[in-house]
């Protein structure tokens, strides 16, 4: 493990700095700060800010509209926005320029990366992702929404849920079987469908914390053009996993960085309720700490392997399961902290970005928030379940988990 950057390194790190510090407002204090009404279109003119300075997709190639960015200056501008709390997009952009245009990269045609890749930076084109289905999450292989070729246009037919952000997107990259004779993985395609259409219609869900930002999809005869399709018909499996493989660089360390931002703020409200001597409450946060630290420590674990082109396998999973019970436990001994402050509060803050905002407030309001939010967090992107798994037989070599026997 290097704990250290490169002399290239810092001093990009001091040109990010400096476009954050000229760029931001004099006052910022996070997204969280501004009023309601204010976000949306502030989010949007910082967003093509990011675009003009080609920050926006700083690791694409250049001929596409990106950075071109090297790995380790894409973690400094991440460890940099984080440290701020400035947004690196909007919401819609984790699944169109984290997921879906990495994706192109990699598994699409030359035409598609030159036709929907500036789409996406320019924002004409924003997507959201159809995978899991009622009866189909962890176990995504047993999805049941069809497409069937009309001519020159693929017919759909199923239904997807917790989408998100789909209210907000017009494409769908959506997980279809279009060969129903074969089983599980095979005869999956994987397809791009326009979102306004008749045969679409998507209906939000209320979450916990009183935001809508998952949605139900459903697909009656939704028609998509037949050339929308990455990788080959009931290949879509492959594309699939090259899509879940994409980890951003910047989490290893970024995302240590905002746990410890979150800690820190625990700490704060400890010391104002005079709660610091008390030695259960000593204990919980020594401990917390020293999970931090060993998160951190992983992280750059997971930096120098990347740099230096080491595989770590399970490293993604070993992350999502230590950052996401973490932050629960966090939240946890935070609310224990306030006391029943924690539960007068005020009205509740329905916008908190998961991994969550180093900028967030120090309120009962937003650590309740927190509260409800970090909830889901080990079941998303894979459920700790399925990602203790994974480590156990690609990590520890254990043998698969039984089967049950058919019939």
């Amino acid at each position: 493990m290097d704990a250290t950057y490169s002399t290239t390194a810092e001093e990009f790190r001091a040109k990010i700095q400096s476009f954050l510090a000229d760029n931001l407002p004099a006052d910022w204090q996070g997204v969280e700060a501004m009023p309601e009404a204010e976000r949306d279109p502030w989010l949007e003119q910082w967003r093509q800010r990011l675009h003009e300075h080609k920050l926006l997709a700083p690791d694409w190639p250049a001929e596409y509209g990106g950075g071109g960015l090297s790995a380790i200056e894409h973690v400094v501008l991440m460890e940099e926005f984080t440290r701020v709390g400035a947004p690196t997009g909007i919401p819609t952009d984790t699944l169109s320029i984290n997921m879906m245009g990495p994706t192109f990269l990699v598994c699409g045609t030359e035409e598609q990366k030159q036709h929907y890749l500036p789409r996406i930076l320019s924002g004409e084109d924003r997507w959201c992702q159809g995978y899991s289905e009622p009866d189909a999450g962890s176990d995504l292989a047993g999805l049941r929404t069809t497409a069937v070729l009309d001519g020159d246009e693929w017919v759909i037919n199923g239904q997807k849920i917790w989408t998100s952000h789909c209210h907000l997107a017009n494409w769908v990259f959506v997980l279809c079987r279009t060969d129903p004779d074969e089983k599980k993985h095979r005869g999956i395609s994987f397809l791009l469908c326009p979102v306004d259409q008749p045969g679409i219609e998507v209906r939000s869900i209320l979450n916990a914390a009183g935001g809508r930002d998952f949605n139900e999809v459903f697909f009656t005869d939704a028609r998509t053009p037949a050339h929308c399709i990455v990788g080959e018909v009931n290949d879509g499996w492959n594309v699939t996993n090259a899509l879940l493989a994409f980890e951003r660089g910047g989490d290893a360390t970024t995302v240590p960085l905002v746990v410890q931002a979150l800690l820190d703020q625990v700490i704060e409200i400890a010391k104002h309720e005079d709660l610091l001597t008390d030695p259960v409450i000593r204990g919980k946060l020594a401990a917390l700490q020293s999970r931090v630290s060993a998160l951190r420590a992983d992280g750059l674990r997971t930096l120098t392997a990347m740099l230096e082109a080491i595989e770590r396998p399970g490293s993604a999973s070993m992350s999502k399961v230590q950052w996401t019970e973490l932050y629960q436990d966090i939240t946890l001994v935070a609310m224990e902290v306030l006391g029943a402050d924690g539960a007068a509060h005020h009205g509740i803050v329905t916008s908190v970005p998961l991994p969550p905002s180093t900028s967030s407030g120090n309120d009962p309001a937003t650590w309740l928030n927190h509260l409800l939010c970090a909830r889901p967090a080990s079941l998303y992107s894979g459920s700790n379940e399925i990602q203790r798994n994974i480590i156990g037989e690609r990590v520890l070599g254990l043998p698969r988990e039984p089967r049950p026997v058919a019939g």
